[in-house]
């Protein structure tokens, strides 16, 4: 008889919609990506929860476009929560000036959702910065609160968003050599982030909580995600819904961080308990240095 495996549950979140790299895709691009992603995750009965910055989706003839891959999200019968306006950090301006940004984020985003007979629920923190102190953190979640979110958390983020400039930058080349050597190191080192966020919870609470995934809308996942979603399976996990993940009394633990490094959860549930965790993966300095050389599209002017 096979030995089962251990039994795990994960929640996927996509940020940085419509698109990460907005600003250097055309709306048709947009679709196509958001197309092929969406598929895949319905093929596999993957849930996930999009996170919106609604200033993506102002560009000059292309409004259309814009909202219109954000609306597959729901034609399709994924969420979507709310990323602020600007990809705004807690940690960079004054709180009221970061509330305005949440609110002005709401506009798009819950009119589709309404037309959807949808609310929004979730809010997921720019940079996982949750502020400078913990004043400032309970402030916010008190204002949070209020308008009826309730915020995102991060137990396990692999930074596919290095990963994705330059796989984008390569796949728009053509350079298949690369791409290739992009997408192997993205799933291994995936692959030990996880197993060091496994580790790490059941060093510190005693056992594996609904882990809540950190990714982002981009190439790189549009064409691979199905390589994630079998990894994550081999791993013995099954796919849940935020909803789901957040049930679990883990996210209901003492929570005092606040600083300036965003960080996962976990990691906030340990530098509360006073240990610092230390032994994470170190993300591979050649990704780091292709990355610095892609070129960057020039920012987009506004258009409201």
């Amino acid at each position: 008889m096979r030995a089962q495996g251990p039994q795990r549950a994960v929640a996927l979140t996509i940020d940085d919609l419509p698109a990460a790299s907005a600003n250097g895709m055309t709306g048709k691009e947009i679709l196509e990506m958001t197309t092929k992603l969406l598929a895949t995750l319905k093929e596999q009965k993957a849930p996930a929860v999009g996170f919106v910055n609604e200033q993506k989706l102002y560009r000059w003839g292309e409004v259309d476009d814009r909202i219109k891959a954000l609306s597959l999200w729901l034609d399709e019968g994924f969420e979507l929560g709310n990323h602020t306006f600007k990809h705004t950090s807690l940690n960079r301006v004054p709180l009221q000036a970061w509330e305005e940004d949440v609110i002005r984020g709401e506009t798009v985003t819950k009119t589709l959702l309404y037309q959807h007979h949808m609310k929004m629920r979730y809010l997921r923190h720019p940079y996982l910065d949750v502020g400078m102190d913990l004043q400032t953190r309970r402030e916010a979640e008190a204002f949070l609160s209020a308008r009826g979110y309730r915020v995102a958390p991060v137990t396990m983020d692999a930074w596919d968003w290095m990963y994705a400039g330059v796989y984008a930058d390569a796949r728009k080349r053509g350079d298949a050599a690369l791409q290739k050597q992009l997408v192997d190191s993205y799933l291994s080192y995936t692959d030990s982030v996880f197993a060091y966020n496994e580790k790490l919870s059941k060093e510190l609470i005693g056992y594996e909580p609904k882990q809540v995934l950190l990714l982002h809308g981009n190439w790189l996942e549009a064409d691979h995600i199905g390589e994630l979603l079998e990894l994550l399976r081999k791993r013995g996990y099954q796919f849940i819904t935020l909803q789901e993940a957040l049930s679990d009394s883990a996210y209901r633990m003492p929570d005092d961080y606040a600083g300036e490094d965003g960080t996962t959860w976990i990691e906030h549930w340990a530098i509360t308990r006073g240990h610092p965790p230390q032994g994470a993966p170190v993300f591979p300095q050649w990704v780091i240095d292709r990355a610095r050389t892609v070129p960057r599209p020039p920012p987009e002017p506004e258009i409201f």
